[in-house]
């Protein structure tokens, strides 16, 4: 099989870069032709530009080459911007698995009850508007060509180098207290083998909350990982009172708690990192970088 992936970001070069045996070729994309020049060294995996100034014309023959769709790049302005260019190749394509990588964000607030996919999306910002709208045109397309097409709402993405341990290194981290607020995460890892199980049981129409076990308030998760590391621990702060940008005021609007069963009883995944705990433990050398 070959891998084609809009959008080569966190979550979606750890997924092709620990599934690359699966794939006889792994072509992606990034926004900046130098960037593509230099991640397509770093990574041996073939890089186009693709963006809002950029389309490498080898684009749509790689699509026709291509048996394992991924799609982690954000909507445009004007919705998204692969269906917008790439919408007929896709569908005249031999393509048989397409995955989106979404947001729980598109559930909106649900006032800290539990949610899975059957509690309807009811998005509260205009992104998670945008989100469920590209979502729902990703669908469409699956059900108008017969291929494959599969939506995961992700939780909150953490990681090697991306995790709470960095931020409280790099002093980038703030201890912002809201009662009552929680929120999911998910380890990285644990994304890529939830798309790796999809692509053995794919299954066109499917919508999966991929979710740590445990939603948490964003305090005892800082806290955890500075008793892990021995960090020294930030202040205390106010919700109401904390300096933050309308992005991550309007993230603290919105409380949920996500089960994740489908993605275990549907797809058998078991997740490495089920809580906020082992993940940080997994994590703890990043502290010594």
């Amino acid at each position: 099989m070959n891998l084609f992936v809009f959008g080569l970001g966190f979550s979606a070069r750890h997924f092709a870069e620990r599934e690359r045996a699966r794939f006889n070729a792994v072509r992606a994309t990034v926004t900046e032709p130098e960037r593509a020049r230099s991640l397509a060294a770093e990574t041996g995996f073939t890089l186009r530009a693709f963006g809002p100034e950029a389309d490498d014309t080898r684009i749509a023959e790689d699509l026709a080459d291509t048996d394992v769709l991924l799609i982690s790049a954000p909507p445009g302005r004007d919705g998204d911007t692969v269906l917008a260019r790439y919408r007929d190749t896709i569908a005249k394509s031999r393509i048989g698995w397409i995955g989106y990588l979404s947001t729980i964000g598109v559930y909106g607030d649900q006032g800290g009850a539990w949610i899975d996919e059957t509690t309807p999306a009811t998005p509260k910002s205009a992104r998670s508007r945008d989100r469920l709208a590209v979502e729902n045109a990703w669908l469409a397309l699956g059900a108008e060509t017969g291929k494959a097409v599969q939506v995961f709402r992700l939780s909150g993405i953490y990681g090697p180098g991306r995790n709470p341990i960095v931020k409280l290194r790099d002093g980038r981290t703030q201890r912002i207290v809201k009662p009552g607020q929680v929120f999911n995460r998910i380890h990285v890892a644990d994304i890529a083998a939830t798309l790796a199980a999809s692509i053995e049981r794919p299954r066109g129409g499917a919508v999966y909350n991929v979710t740590d076990d445990e939603p948490a308030p964003p305090q005892t998760v800082t806290e955890h990982a500075a008793r892990l590391t021995g960090l020294p621990l930030p202040p205390e702060i106010d919700f109401e009172t904390a300096d933050l940008s309308p992005m991550a005021r309007s993230f603290y609007g919105e409380n949920k708690r996500v089960r994740n069963r489908l993605i275990r009883e549907e797809l058998g995944v078991q997740l490495a990192f089920p809580t906020y705990r082992e993940g940080l433990a997994a994590l703890v050398s990043d502290a010594r970088r």
